[in-house]
């Protein structure tokens, strides 16, 4: 486990988001209502999709899966003035990230990040910063398919 860090610099975007928990995920509401008016979206950057958690400064002090966040869909765009009618803008925080490349489907993606908070952060010489967490969905995105493949963005620090 490998990941890549990352200095990512502000990225803006416009979306949707839901207030969601593991055991209350509407994921694929908040997509299912995204993706079909997301080329209505100006100055987009990319086709990228962006899936970025908001977690609050506890969530990640003993699992609970009633906790809950705040999940967006989103792109990145140059320019905000005008997000279409039901969406609002985003400005991910520049920072140091550690960029996992994901491979298979969503039903498997929690050995993922299991792997990641149990095994690659403990070993590592970072720790989880309180910033967006956020999953870039590319080209070779492919929803339910196990060849589909995605970025895993996770924001780190350098251990004091």
């Amino acid at each position: 486990m490998n990941p890549r860090i990352v200095e990512l610099d502000p990225k803006l975007l416009v979306g949707m988001n839901l207030n969601m928990s593991l055991a209350n995920n509407k994921t694929q509401e908040l997509f299912s209502s995204f993706m079909p008016l997301r080329k209505t979206i100006e100055h987009a950057t990319s086709t990228d999709v962006f899936e970025v958690m908001i977690y609050d400064q506890m969530y990640f002090q003993g699992f609970d899966p009633s906790k809950t966040f705040v999940k967006w869909a989103a792109i990145e765009v140059s320019n905000n003035e005008t997000p279409p009618t039901g969406m609002t803008s985003l400005e991910l925080e520049d920072g140091l990230y550690a960029v996992f490349n994901y491979k298979g489907i969503a039903k498997d993606f929690g050995e993922l990040m299991r792997r990641i908070f149990m095994e690659w952060f403990p070993s590592s010489t970072y720790e989880l910063d309180h910033r967006a967490h956020f999953n870039v969905l590319g080209d070779t995105y492919k929803r339910n398919d196990p060849s589909s493949e995605e970025e895993v963005w996770i924001p780190i620090r350098v251990k004091d």
